[in-house]
């Protein structure tokens, strides 16, 4: 298990978050290209910084990535955007990179909301199917992989999608445990029984009634050394995902309180 931390947008430079993760004892950082400046990062720049640091990266595709969209003019935007971000990876060693599943567009009924992902399933899954495949074809057997994220609770249809991209070895999960916490907990149901594909985990506290998460570590309700436990075995990553300096400082002092870091 290699524990890493994220990009923080408080730090203006990939050298402040690699100086910063070499000094608490972490593995790697994961670039949110979210971030204007992981957006297209010059490859041979960062090699170098990880290099000279002592870790690696992975990354986090855009949030609002919408791989599906049904205009296909976005969705190939969209799709380009991370064949581009497959090819930086592969020239920078990143092992890993991670998405969402979007749940798009949907019109508000005067009873319920319908999502197009819902109403047009078929046309959406067959979507996803192209995706898959395109990732397979530009990543190879290079090894790199692509993880799924839980984000607001997956909804049947993208419980559906996650496993349409899970039957292919380059696709994976990713336990976010702070979303599971404030959406129900039903992801980790979902995730704990696709175990075999359980790659990376988005570790923080979280206080599930307030709907609070990216808590700092032991400051929620979250039984987090048992959920650490859930990635000792195999090759798995799991990110403090933490917002700032000094909670990602408190949480690896908590982690090393309890033993579970060196």
């Amino acid at each position: 298990m290699r524990l890493g931390m994220p990009a923080l947008i408080e730090m203006d430079t990939v050298e402040q978050n690699a100086a910063l993760c070499r000094e608490l004892g972490l593995d790697f950082i994961e670039l949110n290209a979210n971030l204007p400046m992981y957006q297209r990062p010059d490859a041979a720049h960062f090699g170098q910084v990880a290099a000279d640091y002592g870790v690696f990266y992975t990354i986090h595709l855009d949030d609002n990535m919408d791989v599906c969209d049904f205009n296909p003019r976005v969705a190939k935007a969209y799709t380009d955007t991370v064949k581009e971000t497959i090819h930086t990876a592969l020239e920078m060693q990143v092992p890993l990179l991670n998405m969402h599943l979007s749940r798009g567009a949907y019109f508000t009924l005067p009873e319920k909301k319908v999502y197009l992902i819902e109403k047009y399933r078929a046309d959406y899954l067959s979507r996803m199917a192209a995706f898959r495949e395109m990732c397979e074809r530009e990543i190879g057997e290079s090894g790199l992989v692509i993880t799924v994220e839980n984000t607001t609770g997956f909804t049947p249809v993208q419980q559906e999608a996650a496993d349409v991209l899970l039957q292919s070895p380059v696709f994976h999960l990713n336990y976010d445990v702070g979303h599971n916490a404030c959406t129900g907990g039903g992801d980790e149901t979902l995730i704990l029984s696709r175990m075999e594909k359980l790659r990376h985990m988005h570790l923080h506290d979280a206080c599930p009634e307030k709907k609070q998460d990216h808590m700092t570590l032991g400051t929620g309700e979250l039984d987090i050394p048992r959920l650490i436990d859930l990635m000792r075995d195999g090759d798995k990553s799991v990110v403090i995902e933490v917002k700032t300096e000094d909670a990602l400082r408190r949480s690896v002092g908590w982690l090393r309180q309890k033993g579970i870091m060196a």
